[in-house]
């Protein structure tokens, strides 16, 4: 089943509806919108006057005559012994999950579709602790500071920056980009961020040995052991470790990643980005400066 990756306009439309039906409720003393818990009947959808409907049914969907007995087997109704392997979503969605996948690294490595607002602001310096890298005419988060204003804000490596204060940044340098924020007012600046769109999340289950079956080196991903946990799950050769558990690992030793690898119990998941893409990111980079200054912490949820 192919994903559905919400757009830029999507939030701008999202946002614009909620302020408007805030203020509909505002002048008119509304009550909040209740969503029907199952079981209740479903209101009727709203319709200003009576004619053609905007969108054909769906019993008349694309030319198909689908009768109600076939919509009733349409419906998917997950049987209380299966209810561990789905698991809700931050952004209220319900995913099927691997059984043993109800923990909190695969919750803190979600990588969301959406389009999320950030605001930060300066901190006493005039510094947001942000380094940021132009990829594909793209620009994306290279470098987020322990501690600082992006950290706080909850900006990862590898988020892609589409907006700063409503102007696309599509086709920006670094120069440009950085330049930019220099300038930008310290009391907020708002950034629209699509979340780490080179990354992809594997969770991977221990053997009786505490081991899933793959080697690195500099956290970049050497081999695979056949018919290991990490072979059958997707887990592929020149690509970089960019979280573990949810927690980024980039700049780490591989001996302090491993005791990451180590503390996740029999559960493992991993975040991971093409080599070619991460070097590039990271090209210019001090490593000194990743190393000793890159923002480790355990993500909140």
């Amino acid at each position: 089943m192919s994903r559905l990756y919400p757009t830029l306009e999507d939030m701008k439309v999202d946002q614009l509806h909620t302020a408007q039906v805030s203020h509909e409720r505002a002048i008119t003393g509304g009550a909040q919108l209740q969503y029907p818990h199952p079981g209740q009947a479903v209101p009727a959808p709203y319709t200003t006057q009576p004619g053609p409907a905007l969108y054909p049914s769906l019993n008349d969907y694309m030319g198909l005559h689908i009768t109600p007995e076939m919509m009733q087997e349409m419906q998917v109704v997950p049987s209380q012994g299966l209810q561990v392997g789905l698991r809700q979503t931050q952004s209220g969605q319900t995913q099927v999950a691997p059984i043993t996948g109800n923990n909190l690294g695969l919750a803190r490595a979600e990588i969301k579709q959406g389009i999320r607002e950030v605001v930060l602001c300066k901190d006493q310096d005039g510094k947001l602790g942000l380094r940021i890298r132009h990829v594909n005419n793209g620009i994306f988060v290279a470098f987020v500071q322990a501690g600082s204003p992006a950290a706080l804000a909850g900006l990862r490596f590898g988020d892609q920056i589409l907006q700063i204060n409503g102007v696309t940044v599509a086709g920006w340098s670094n120069d440009k980009a950085h330049e930019f924020l220099k300038k930008a007012d310290g009391q907020r600046i708002e950034m629209a961020i699509r979340d780490r769109p080179f990354e992809r999340t594997i969770t991977m289950q221990k053997d009786s040995n505490g081991f899933v079956g793959f080697t690195f080196n500099n956290g970049r991903i050497k081999t695979l052991v056949k018919d290991s946990s990490a072979a059958r799950n997707g887990l592929l050769t020149d690509h970089q470790l960019i979280e573990v558990g949810g927690q980024n690992v980039v700049g780490l030793k591989d001996k302090e990643i491993g005791e990451i690898i180590d503390s996740c119990g029999k559960t493992l998941t991993v975040t991971i980005m093409p080599c070619f893409i991460y070097d590039h990111i990271i090209k210019c980079m001090g490593s000194s400066i990743v190393k000793k200054l890159m923002d480790h912490s355990v993500p909140d949820l």
